[in-house]
């Protein structure tokens, strides 16, 4: 069914997504939770989402049990540059250091626009892999985004590194997720302040955004400008996220720069900024 945009306002780019096939013991919600390529951009084109970031779910599950990241990779290169609207990801896991030479390669590519890291589903421990891993993200100059809130991807773990490596550049995921800490909201808000580089942002994806005051009182901590807009897509809804920023309390300068402005600096992808509308 098509639908009209119903978020005209301001532009947006989702620096967190995904596409391909969930896997779950439960039926629906592997169902609900999968989206091929062209799904996920036609969704994020009905709430005026202009690009989105995604990685292979192929490359992430099953947890702890997958061995076709390089596959995954491979596949997502050929995809994203054959969907308009999508950019992509490269996802790295140190336990099958193929992928950073992988990743080099597709880096040099303009639809390839940075590295994923995923410690819960490859099973490492950030704190144990985060020497080779920010090593690498200083090498290549891209930014990374990092699954984080779980017990394998705490954020204060992450700060260690990005104090030892000024030139690496993390998005840390899940604005609220504190499932490896007792259900805390505030781990990587509190990350992102003792990281001394500035070299740490945080992504809105997460079923925690959604709460009340969350949004705003992560503003007031660290600043809109350390928060960049991602739904988490194909696995929540990415117009629910969406309208989230879009009636946070919050200025519309600060609306802007975490749909839209942010991650274009961030992410040196100033060429797209004629496409806003």
């Amino acid at each position: 069914m098509t639908t009209s945009t119903p978020f005209p306002r301001l532009p947006a780019l989702d620096a967190h997504g995904h596409y391909g096939t969930y896997h779950d013991a439960n039926r629906l919600l592997s169902e609900f939770s999968s989206a091929s390529a062209a799904e996920v951009a036609q969704r994020a084109r009905a709430c005026g989402v202009t690009w989105t970031i995604v990685s292979p779910l192929a490359g992430l599950f099953p947890r702890g049990r997958n061995q076709s990241v390089m596959a995954a990779n491979e596949a997502a290169h050929c995809d994203v540059q054959a969907t308009p609207g999508l950019l992509q990801y490269v996802i790295v896991n140190p336990l099958q250091p193929e992928t950073y030479d992988q990743a080099r390669r597709m880096l040099k590519t303009p639809w390839c626009v940075g590295i994923k890291v995923h410690p819960e589903e490859h099973t490492y421990r950030i704190s144990d892999h985060g020497d080779e891993l920010f090593a690498f993200f200083e090498e290549t100059g891209v930014p990374v985004k990092a699954h984080s809130g779980c017990p394998n991807s705490l954020p204060e773990d992450f700060v260690p590194f990005a104090n030892r490596f000024p030139r690496a550049r993390v998005m840390l995921a899940h604005l609220g997720n504190g499932a490896g800490a007792g259900g805390r909201v505030d781990l990587q808000v509190r990350a992102v302040q003792a990281a001394r580089h500035g070299n740490l942002w945080i992504d809105t994806s997460s079923a925690r955004s959604i709460l009340p005051r969350l949004v705003e009182w992560a503003v007031e901590e660290v600043g809109a400008e350390r928060l960049i807009f991602g739904s988490d897509t194909p696995l929540y809804h990415v117009a629910m996220q969406r309208e989230r920023i879009e009636c946070a309390e919050i200025s519309e300068a600060d609306r802007r720069r975490i749909l839209w402005d942010n991650a274009l600096a961030l992410f040196g992808l100033e060429r797209l900024r004629d496409q806003a509308g």
